[in-house]
């Protein structure tokens, strides 16, 4: 990677998308003395998957009673995956109430959760509206890209 003193280094450019291409990363930044470079993509919209991996099992989120999530829950469709790899949490600080709970009514574009990734907080919307049947993450806990981590019917 060589650094141009005037203009911008198109092939620096070129290969830091073809490594977001080949990592299933959203967004890379370099700095190379004076040069800061960033690229980045929108991950894609995935509103339904496949099916789980094996290594993705539902986590036993503590609920009340009256709003339990059914026996079994259908995550191959109705699963909001998580759009980059990162920690999620159900509220906005430790002390503070969830966003969700299993049994609660969502609008399209309510907060449903927050990822951080690298030391930055980004709030994941609800796709749709619908009720929240299951939560398939323990709170404070790693997530990879394309992991399922709430279902909404």
């Amino acid at each position: 990677m060589s650094i141009k003193k005037t203009g911008v280094d198109q092939q620096l450019i070129r290969d830091l998308a073809g490594i977001l291409n080949d990592t299933n990363l959203t967004e890379i930044e370099v700095e190379l003395g004076d040069l800061k470079v960033r690229v980045s993509r929108q991950a894609p919209a995935v509103h339904a998957i496949a099916a789980p991996p094996p290594s993705y099992a539902p986590a036993t989120v503590a609920q009340p009673a009256a709003t339990a999530a059914p026996a079994t829950v259908d995550v191959s469709k109705n699963a909001v995956t998580s759009p980059m790899v990162g920690t999620a949490y159900l509220a906005p600080s430790p002390d503070a109430k969830a966003f969700i709970e299993v049994g609660q009514k969502v609008k399209e574009g309510q907060t449903l959760l927050i990822i951080e990734a690298m030391k930055t907080m980004n709030q994941i919307p609800s796709p749709r509206a619908g009720t929240v049947t299951a939560i398939l993450f323990e709170d404070a806990t790693p997530v990879e890209y394309g992991m399922p981590l709430v279902v909404i019917e």
